[in-house]
């Protein structure tokens, strides 16, 4: 496969990726951006949650080593917004696992984690 195939072809995986549907497999899951930036970070993460009676929670902590900050929300049943947006700001450096877990009425229904890294600002 040529060059411009290949481009191509992943482009319409991402696609695919980015367009389909949650199912019952996949009650959860996140987008973190930007994967790697500079001290004092903006971290935006997206979160999809597959609307379900039992949904209740919605958690996500970004942790390092030295850092923890955390947001939830509550959320109703099947009235769930499908995506979920949530900013952390000015982050310091280091490498940050990036989790949410959705709650339901009998406990943890789901949980995905993803990495971040913050880069010491310029000069430092």
């Amino acid at each position: 496969m040529h060059k411009p195939e290949r481009v191509a072809a992943f482009l319409g995986i991402c696609l695919l990726v980015a367009t389909r549907s949650l199912n019952g497999g996949e009650p959860l899951r996140m987008q973190v951006t930007p994967s790697v930036s500079r001290a004092p970070a903006l971290l935006t993460v997206r979160v999809n949650v597959e609307a379900a009676a039992d949904n209740r929670l919605l958690q996500v902590a970004a942790e390092s080593p030295d850092f923890y900050r955390s947001s939830q929300i509550q959320i109703d049943g099947a009235n769930t917004p499908t995506v979920n947006v949530f900013e952390f700001r000015n982050l310091p450096s280091g490498v940050y696992q990036v989790t949410g877990v959705l709650v339901g009425v009998n406990g943890r229904r789901a949980l995905v984690s993803r990495l971040a890294k913050v880069e010491p600002p310029f000069g430092r």
